[in-house]
């Protein structure tokens, strides 16, 4: 055991060694003269002077900037309604990653999706009956409430007389 440890360490250390290497040049080479950073091609400066022409636009081009600028009050709207709903979306969505939501709503919502997949008729009929008393609930709500409006808030030409006169 100790001699396959020993033989496998042995070429991977060689991996981790750096090595310098110098490099010298060949005695019987020309000694050439050295060429200046101007006088290479690559940072020479152009002899011929350009002149930047703007084309003219075309009939599609033309037609784009009308729709940006018919376009334009309506994008300007929207983004100041995004950044005025934003940081309340955003104060929702922290709400919503509360540790106290996460405790009362995530695990029964998971031990449904889990018992679902073993029991899918019964979870259909769960979300069936469920749903029917939600929208119930829903309608009794709706009802109060427009029993309350109607009570409260109807025109002055509408309202009933309570003190008994006919």
């Amino acid at each position: 055991m100790f001699k396959v440890i020993q033989r496998s360490v042995g070429p991977a250390s060689l991996s981790l060694l750096t090595f310098k290497v110098y490099a010298s040049q060949k005695k019987d080479a020309t000694h050439k003269a050295t060429v200046k950073v101007n006088e290479l091609s690559l940072y020479s400066v152009p002899e011929v002077q350009s002149k930047y022409v703007e084309e003219q636009r075309t009939e599609l081009e033309e037609s784009i900037s009308h729709l940006r600028q018919y376009c334009e009050p309506y994008t300007n709207w929207c983004q100041e309604k995004y950044s005025q709903t934003e940081p309340k979306i955003k104060s929702l969505v922290q709400w919503g990653s509360g540790s106290k939501l996460k405790k009362l709503v995530y695990p029964p919502v998971s031990m449904g999706l889990a018992a679902s997949l073993y029991y899918p008729q019964q979870a259909i009929v769960f979300v069936q009956v469920s749903g029917e008393k939600l929208y119930d609930w829903g309608l009794r709500g709706y009802i109060v409430v427009e029993d309350l409006w109607k009570e409260n808030f109807q025109k002055p030409g509408n309202v009933k007389n309570s003190s008994g006169n006919k």
